[in-house]
C-alpha cells in the first residue's frame, strides 16, 4: 500500500544517514582529539583510569624535580666533604713535617692555621638554595617516590640522607639525666710517680754458681755461674746496677736486701719481665710479669648508648673539657672527642691516648709527666649541643714537640670523620640518581599505558573516515530516492 503520510523508505534512509552521520562525527572528533576516549561519556571506566594515572604521572614529574634538587644538594655536600677531606690531609703532611727537631714550627703552624681557615669557609659555603648537609645533625627528607595500594590509598616515600657535621663547633654539655655512671675515673689526681713490680731473690748464701737471666722492657741482662759472689743480697745489688746501666729510658732499679724493685714511669707503655735463676723461676720470683704504664684512665661502658647530645665531660687541674655525641657516634667517638679537647688546651707535660681495653671498653688515658700532680674529675650529661665532627682542629697546635706529637694523632681522627661523611654522601647521591631515573622510567611506562588505553589509532581513523564519507554520500542519495516515492502516486490521479 502507497501512502502519502507515511513514508517507511524515507523514514529508514533518514535513521541510517543519522547513524552514518554520528559515527562521522564521532570518527573526526578522534581525528582532532587523537584519542578515542576524550571524555567520561566514550567510556566513563577507561576515562575514569586515565585520568587517575594522569595525575599519577603528573606527581612523579614533580618528584622528578624534588630528586633533582636534592641530588644538587648532595653532590654539593659530598663535594665540600672531599674538598675538606684534601684540606686535612695537607694538614697532616704539616704534622708530620713538624715532628722533627730541626723546623721551624711556628711557621708550619701559621700554614696549619691557613688551611684551617680555608675549612671553615668551605664548610660554610657549602649550601644548596639554602641547605648545607655538613653543619647541624637533623636529616634531610627527599620525597623520592608516590605509591600507589591496590584499595587506592596512595604513600609517599622518601630518601633520608643524613647531615655529617664538618663543623669545629664544641657543642655545650646538657642538664639532662646525668650520665656519669657510664665514665669511671681510675683516680682523683694524676702524678709523675712512677708504677713498680719487684724481683725477690731467695736466700742463698753462695750464689758464685748460679746463673741469672734477666729481661726488662725488650733489652736481656745474663750473668753467668761464677759473675756473681757473695749472697742474694749481692747478686740483687749486681742485678740492679746492671739495669741502671742500660740506661732505659723511665725505667730504673732500686735494691733492698734480697728485693730489687723495678719502677717505670713511661707514659701508655707497659714495661716486661722475665727473670730466671738457673734457667728456673724458682728463687727468682717476680710480683708481677710487666711493670704498669703510668697513666690515669677514664673508662667508658662497654654496655650504655650513645645518644645524639649525650655530653661527657673531664676536669683536668682547674678546666673542663667537654665532649658531646652526635647523631650515630659510640664511646670511641667521645673517648678521641674528649682527646682532642685536653691536648687542646696544651697543659704543660700532660698528654693523653685513647685505646680499648681488654674488656673491650673504650678509655681515655691520661698521663701528667710534671712535678706538679693535678686533680681529675668526670661528669656527664644528656640533653647537649652535639660537637661538630671536626672539633679539636681548632686547637691543634705544633709549636712544641709534645704539641705536634698530640696533634698527629687527633688528625687522623679528623681525617676518618671526612672520608666518612664524604662516602655516605656519595653513596646517598648513587642511589638519588638511581631513583630519579627509574621515576623517568616509569613515568614513560605510565604515559605508554595511558596512550594504550585512550589514544585514537590514526591509520584506522584514516580509513574509517573515508568509508562514512562515502557512506554518507550513499546514505543522502538514499534519503533522496526515498523522498521522490510519493511523487509516483500522483500518476493514479491523471
Amino acid at each position: 500500500m502507497s501512502s502519502i503520510l507515511t513514508n517507511t523508505s524515507s523514514m529508514v534512509a533518514l535513521q541510517t544517514l543519522k547513524s552514518i552521520n554520528a559515527n562521522l562525527a564521532k570518527t573526526q572528533d578522534e581525528i582532532s582529539t587523537g584519542k578515542t576516549v576524550s571524555s567520561s561519556k566514550d567510556n566513563a571506566a577507561v576515562w575514569a583510569i586515565s585520568k587517575v594515572m594522569e595525575a599519577d604521572v603528573k606527581g612523579f614529574k614533580g618528584i622528578s624535580d624534588s630528586l633533582s634538587l636534592g641530588s644538587s644538594t648532595v653532590a654539593v655536600a659530598r663535594q665540600a666533604a672531599e674538598t675538606i677531606t684534601d684540606l686535612l690531609t695537607d694538614i697532616k703532611g704539616k704534622i708530620v713535617t713538624a715532628q722533627q727537631e730541626n723546623v721551624d714550627r711556628a711557621k708550619i703552624q701559621t700554614d696549619i692555621s691557613a688551611l684551617r681557615d680555608q675549612i671553615t669557609s668551605v664548610t660554610n659555603a657549602a649550601q644548596f638554595n639554602g641547605q648545607n648537609l655538613i653543619k647541624g645533625t637533623e636529616a634531610m627528607s627527599i620525597l623520592s617516590s608516590l605509591d600507589r595500594q591496590a584499595g587506592g590509598a596512595v604513600n609517599a616515600s622518601n630518601i633520608t640522607v643524613d647531615r655529617k657535621d664538618l663543623s669545629m663547633d664544641a657543642g655545650a654539655l646538657g642538664t639532662g639525666t646525668d650520665l656519669s655512671a657510664n665514665a669511671t675515673l681510675s683516680a682523683g689526681t694524676a702524678t709523675n710517680a712512677g708504677n713498680t713490680a719487684t724481683l725477690t731473690l731467695a736466700a742463698d748464701a753462695d750464689v758464685s754458681a748460679d746463673a741469672f737471666s734477666l729481661t726488662v722492657g725488650g733489652a736481656t741482662l745474663t750473668f753467668a755461674a761464677g759473675s756473681i759472689t757473695g749472697d742474694q743480697d749481692a747478686a740483687a745489688t749486681a742485678i740492679g746496677a746492671a739495669v741502671n746501666a742500660l740506661g732505659l729510658v723511665g725505667v730504673t732499679a732500686s735494691v733492698s736486701t734480697n728485693v730489687v724493685t723495678f719502677t717505670s714511669t713511661r707514659a701508655f707503655e707497659n714495661v716486661a719481665l722475665t727473670a730466671l735463676k738457673n734457667g728456673s723461676a724458682t728463687g727468682a720470683t717476680l710480683s708481677a710479669a710487666t711493670v704498669a704504664e703510668r697513666a690515669e684512665t677514664l673508662t667508658f661502658s662497654a654496655s650504655a648508648a650513645v645518644n645524639e647530645g649525650d655530653g661527657y665531660q673531664v676536669t683536668v687541674g682547674s678546666t673542663a673539657y667537654t665532649y658531646v655525641a652526635g647523631k650515630g657516634e659510640s664511646f670511641e667517638d667521645v673517648a678521641r672527642g674528649l682527646k682532642a679537647a685536653v691536648d687542646g688546651g696544651n697543659i704543660t707535660d700532660v698528654s693523653t691516648k685513647v685505646a680499648q681495653n681488654a674488656s673491650g671498653q673504650w678509655v681515655l688515658k691520661i698521663d701528667n709527666n710534671s712535678a706538679t700532680s693535678v686533680s681529675l674529675a668526670r661528669a656527664g650529661a644528656a640533653g647537649g649541643t652535639a660537637s661538630g665532627g671536626l672539633f679539636g682542629l681548632s686547637g691543634i697546635d705544633v709549636k712544641t714537640a709534645a704539641g705536634a706529637e698530640a696533634a698527629l694523632g687527633n688528625i687522623e681522627t679528623l681525617i676518618q670523620n671526612s672520608i666518612d661523611a664524604a662516602a655516605s654522601f656519595g653513596s646517598a647521591d648513587g642511589r638519588i640518581d638511581t631513583q630519579k631515573s627509574f621515576i623517568g622510567k616509569l613515568t614513560d611506562a605510565l604515559k605508554t599505558g595511558i596512550g594504550s588505553m585512550v589514544d585514537a589509532d590514526m591509520e584506522e581513523a584514516s580509513a574509517r573516515l573515508q568509508a562514512l564519507q562515502t557512506q554518507q554520500q550513499l546514505g543522502i542519495q538514499s534519503l533522496s530516492i526515498a523522498n521522490q516515492a510519493p511523487q509516483s502516486i500522483l500518476a493514479l490521479f491523471r
